[in-house]
């Protein structure tokens, strides 16, 4: 560690200990999404080849998400006695090594085993992270610095998918999914090399009453709830309106291939830019309008995917997305904020309705998009959008 990082016992901006801590986090962001999501633009192809409907080949992500979402509430919490960094590189090696795997099945049984499983290695990941920056970072850096794990998060997701997209239509869904497991593998070195270990992270001896505990004061704590709910919510509603425009760009009048369709994603570049950007807002707007805010853009964009008309429908997801890095960033931000002690596990109780609500909203979504169509989608997603923006008014 360099002499300009041991001026204070938490990362400031401008030091190389925040930078190495943020560029680690980053890489963490991105291979976690990238490896989740990655499935997402290769739902049609999964469809086709396993002979599925389009509601079950979302299986694919939403089993992975529900593994995520349970498994969680148990990492967030061993994660209190086990530390941060050790358990994160553990996670991430799991995870690539099942996304490997999952390239040499063709049953589609035990694709949807090793996504689960996958979902389970990911635990790991995102509490602790979160809950890293909550700890290490001064509070004046914190917004900044959870901003670019977010921005992460969101170059995951774009590379994830825009990638998959590409490769699928050179070798097919399997090499789509092997190239990013490789990709999670390289974001694994740079993560053991560049991450600080923890200097403010204190041990909990492992008890079920104390960790019980730490869940029941959490969820005693409105403001957290309401946190919780958001997430629940605007996820839910993200994953929903991604996983059915494949479909929807696939069929008439669009009929577009699956790299056009991944290059959709790049939309994604706004969730980058409004993730850094939203966190830097909340000191001058305050939590409560930038949240409505991202929320509100969010609703402009499902408006305008509604419409009949390509370039309608790409400015609504850019819209869409540039909305939802923002209130998620906001949302994340403020559990660290608002948990009294147990960070980690508060930050699992936030990711845990988050990926609850991928899971069931997102597939829920499949029902209304192949049993009523398009318009209905979207009519039930500015419903979930309403409800977060009308929560969103306690905090």
């Amino acid at each position: 560690m360099h002499a300009d990082d041991t001026t204070s016992s938490h990362f400031k901006r401008g030091t190389g200990a925040y930078q190495r801590a943020t560029l680690a986090l980053f890489c963490a962001g991105f291979a976690t999404f990238a490896m989740l999501y990655c499935v997402q633009p290769l739902l049609p192809l999964l469809a086709a080849h396993f002979s599925v409907s389009a509601a079950s080949s979302s299986l694919a992500l939403s089993l992975t998400t529900l593994s995520l979402a349970v498994c969680l509430l148990i990492s967030g919490a061993l994660a209190e006695s086990w530390g941060r960094k050790p358990v994160m590189v553990a996670a991430l090696a799991l995870a690539s090594l099942l996304g490997l795997a999952c390239v040499l099945v063709e049953s589609w049984s035990l694709l949807l085993v090793l996504r689960a499983l996958l979902g389970l290695a990911l635990s790991g990941l995102p509490a602790l992270a979160m809950a890293y920056v909550g700890e290490e970072f001064d509070p004046e850096s914190l917004p900044a610095a959870m901003g670019l794990y977010i921005g992460g998060t969101a170059l995951g997701g774009l590379l994830g998918r825009l990638l998959s997209g590409l490769l699928s239509d050179i070798g097919g869904w399997q090499m789509a999914l092997g190239g990013i497991a490789g990709l999670g593998l390289l974001a694994l070195g740079l993560f053991v090399w560049l991450l600080p270990p923890s200097r403010h992270f204190k041990a909990q001896a492992l008890s079920l009453s104390g960790l019980l505990g730490n869940f029941r004061q959490h969820l005693g704590n409105p403001l957290l709830r309401t946190l919780f709910l958001q997430a629940f919510l605007l996820m839910g509603g993200f994953v929903a309106l991604f996983n059915y425009i494949g479909f929807r760009l696939a069929g008439a009048p669009f009929s577009l291939s699956s790299t056009v369709i991944g290059l959709l994603f790049t939309v994604y570049l706004a969730g980058i830019f409004s993730a850094g950007w939203a966190g830097r807002l909340v000191p001058r707007f305050g939590a409560k309008t930038v949240l409505q805010g991202g929320i509100g853009l969010m609703l402009l964009g499902v408006g305008l995917c509604s419409m009949p008309w390509l370039v309608a429908i790409i400015l609504g997801l850019a819209l869409f997305t540039l909305g939802f890095f923002a209130a998620h960033a906001v949302a994340s931000g403020q559990v660290g904020q608002h948990a009294k002690g147990a960070r980690a596990q508060a930050s699992a109780l936030y990711l845990c309705a988050y990926y609850l609500g991928s899971s069931v909203v997102g597939y829920s979504a499949g029902y209304i998009w192949e049993h009523a169509g398009w318009l209905p989608l979207m009519a039930a997603l500015a419903a979930l959008f309403v409800l977060a923006a009308w929560r969103a008014q306690r905090l």
